[in-house]
């Protein structure tokens, strides 16, 4: 039984990303155990998938600076891995990375593609082309060790009870859809006017709507637009992420902008109509299975403009995500669900 540490730290979405490629991995490798190294909160996404094992990292407390990266070092040791997949690239994996090609250990580490999504996202003469999927960059990963890996890019529905509360909403024929109406950077957002006008517009079309993601702030506005639109659930503080995911397995459909809400979606094969604004599927973050004709966007020159969402993107005035309406949401939906 060959052992592969695998690192990704964060963000939520990349870390979801990752759940998908190992549980297509571990499908063709029975012979293999993944010892995976993420922040505790993610442990959930990879509840499922055999033959592995999650080690929590602590990147403010016990795994906090260098010294705290020799300590995970000498945990992760002891489970004496025979490779070792750097799937995120950044300061602290390069170092962890490091320590274990020292000892000798084989070491592959994610190969980003800035040069390319640069050529996608510069101000002028933009490139704009389909970059490979992130997923694939990761299981490229897996390649560069020796490992056969073939990804399908398909969705299929994985079956989780959800929570005993719902059951009845579920079984009763009532369509669900699920949404995330925040993301980590602001241009990623679809404006809260807009959203709400969405929420109301599925609300008096009688379906069952869920609202998912974010902390004190965001519950708030969600716990606003339960309390005035009717089969409106809140469940942002609500629930843990595996009952979120049990959810989310059962919804018809789930709404999000390029965020993690499209990514979680993928780990339990529910389909997503995702917003896009300043970021563009493109640059290889579309959900995993996931239809580039469920992404609702608005063609400009000014766009994309950022890989990330963290820069705005100014469409002649109009920041991008603004440039999309609630019709064109709306009528996204109707396709898929029959609104």
């Amino acid at each position: 039984m060959k052992r592969i540490i695998v690192i990704r730290f964060s963000a939520m979405g990349d870390v979801a990303m990752v759940a998908s490629v190992l549980t297509e991995f571990q499908k063709q490798h029975g012979d293999t155990e993944i010892v995976l190294v993420s922040r505790k909160l993610f442990a959930a996404f990879f509840e499922h998938i055999p033959r592995l094992i999650f080690h929590p990292i602590d990147p403010k407390g016990k795994h906090k600076g260098l010294s705290g990266l020799f300590r995970l070092f000498r945990e992760l040791k002891v489970h004496k891995p025979d490779y070792v997949a750097d799937l995120h690239n950044n300061i602290r994996s390069k170092v962890l990375g490091t320590l274990f090609r020292l000892k000798g250990n084989n070491l592959c580490t994610l190969y980003k593609g800035r040069a390319e999504k640069k050529s996608l996202t510069r101000p002028h003469n933009k490139i704009k082309r389909q970059l490979k999927p992130t997923t694939e960059r990761y299981a490229d990963v897996f390649r560069q060790l020796g490992y056969s890996l073939k990804l399908d890019h398909e969705l299929p529905r994985i079956n989780r009870e959800a929570p005993e509360e719902y059951a009845a909403v579920f079984a009763s024929g009532i369509k669900t859809i699920g949404i995330a109406p925040f993301a980590q950077h602001p241009y990623k957002v679809f404006p809260l006017a807009k959203m709400e006008d969405l929420i109301r517009q599925l609300s008096e079309k009688n379906y069952t709507v869920f609202l998912f993601g974010g902390g004190a702030a965001e519950k708030e506005i969600c716990a606003n637009w339960s309390n005035e639109y009717k089969q409106v659930v809140n469940t942002i503080g609500q629930y843990s992420l595996t009952e979120e995911l049990d959810i989310i397995a059962n919804l018809d459909l789930m709404v999000s902008m390029d965020s993690s809400g499209m990514h979680i979606a993928s780990l339990v094969g529910t389909r997503c109509v995702s917003i896009w604004g300043a970021t563009h599927p493109f640059a290889g973050f579309l959900g995993y299975g996931q239809s580039l004709e469920d992404c609702v966007q608005v063609a400009h020159p000014a766009r994309p403009s950022s890989v990330y969402g963290n820069k705005p993107c100014d469409c002649d005035g109009v920041e991008a995500i603004d440039l999309v309406t609630v019709e064109m949401v709306v009528e996204r939906i109707n396709k898929v669900v029959g609104l």
